[in-house]
């Protein structure tokens, strides 16, 4: 199906993307896998793109006020390579609106130039050990010292992506008890420096994708933490959460369609070129209906993507709509990357094809930014059952 939503700029905008990757991401990425994440020069390159600096005003260096789409272009790109640049997502589309939405004037002046030029990266720390989709029962705490000048840091966190490459990270802490009745009271939010005493890198957890993203656990022993990281108001951080995750699960929503886009371009191509029993494989009526299947479900779970995209620019999209994306949208993907390896034959399982990369990667969409049960939860709740 046409798609509609992209105009000339955006069009020029992924040839740039396109091209970049090609030079910049792909020859290296099986490096990174190996090491298990982008080199930090990587960062200002892309700063060089000026796309370090979505949403940041010109006057520290960013790109002003840019529309979401663009970094839909380049989830979208990435995907079509089979490749990601999971740090810079994390740093850009997840933890960066946080601190757009929420930081005064004093911190957008000490950090929006230095993350604008790819000095700063971030990220953001809310899952502990304990506590997955239910935030409310975060314990990690945050008390404020007798002085009242910083916070003192203590407790742990684990599944945090893109620690060790990130110099500020987003912290969600308890800086008051909940009360009996608010489980989601007394959480802040606090900008933590990585480098702060304290604060430690745990394990870096073994995963079955996302190679060259690191994903760690992290614990903090009496981190001081000064008054002037606290991002927004002391108590708030549950409803702030809440505000930016919508945006965080439409950016699922695009990665998982992307990613099931190139599953069925790389099994088109892959069963146009082998033969079983003298004849191509995609001329095999089974492998034509599987192939059909799967490009209906990715062209309407497309179509989902792109209003999901235009509600964000207009600032109308809603939780229960993004929640409808990303469960929808992941649950196809994880049906047609599936489906495309099948065809793939016992190379699919082979990670020197690409389709192997697709199906690990893939599988953990159904999981971080809400569990598929969370999601359903919300949209139930928004149709008052």
């Amino acid at each position: 199906m046409k798609r509609t939503i992209y105009n000339e700029d955006h069009e020029a905008f992924r040839a740039t993307i396109r091209d970049f990757i090609a030079k910049e991401v792909t020859p290296y990425f099986a490096d990174w896998e190996e090491v298990g994440y982008p080199p930090r020069e990587l960062f200002r390159k892309l700063a060089d793109l000026g796309l370090t600096g979505f949403g940041i005003p010109e006057e520290f260096g960013g790109a002003g006020d840019v529309s979401f789409k663009y970094q839909a272009i380049i989830a979208e790109e990435s995907a079509l390579s089979a490749v990601a640049m999971y740090n810079y997502g994390i740093s850009q589309g997840v933890v960066l609106p946080y601190l757009l939405n929420l930081a005064n004037d004093e911190q957008r002046a000490r950090w929006f130039p230095g993350i604008a030029a790819g000095d700063l990266l971030l990220c953001i720390a809310m899952t502990e050990p304990g506590t997955g989709s239910d935030l409310a029962g975060i314990r990690t705490t945050a008390t404020l010292s007798e002085d009242g000048t910083h916070y003192v840091l203590n407790g742990s966190k684990t599944f945090i992506s893109g620690a060790r490459n990130s110099e500020l990270c987003v912290v969600a802490a308890r800086t008051s008890p909940a009360t009996a009745e608010d489980r989601r009271a007394g959480l802040s939010l606090l900008v933590v420096p990585t480098n702060s005493a304290g604060f430690a890198f745990g394990r870096k957890l073994d995963k079955i994708g996302h190679l060259a993203s690191d994903t760690n656990e992290l614990t903090f022993t009496d981190v001081r933490v000064p008054v002037e990281n606290l991002l927004g108001q002391e108590g708030a951080g549950f409803s702030y959460l809440g505000q930016n995750l919508p945006r965080e699960r439409l950016s699922m929503g695009v990665e998982a369609v992307s990613r099931a886009t190139a599953a069925i371009e790389f099994a088109l191509a892959y069963t146009k070129e082998r033969t079983v029993f003298g004849k191509p494989v995609a001329s095999f009526q089974n492998t034509k209906f599987v192939l059909a299947e799967c490009k209906t479900e990715v062209a309407a779970a497309q179509a989902m993507v792109d209003k999901g995209l235009e509600l964000e620019d207009t600032d109308e999209l809603t939780a229960a709509d993004a929640a409808r994306i990303k469960l929808f949208c992941t649950e196809v993907a994880g049906r047609v990357i599936d489906k495309c390896l099948q065809l793939h034959g016992g190379y699919g399982y082979i990670r020197e094809y690409p389709i192997a990369r697709l199906y690990a990667d893939t599988r953990v969409n159904r999981i971080y930014g809400g569990t598929s049960e969370v999601l359903k939860t919300i949209i139930a709740k928004d149709m008052a059952v």
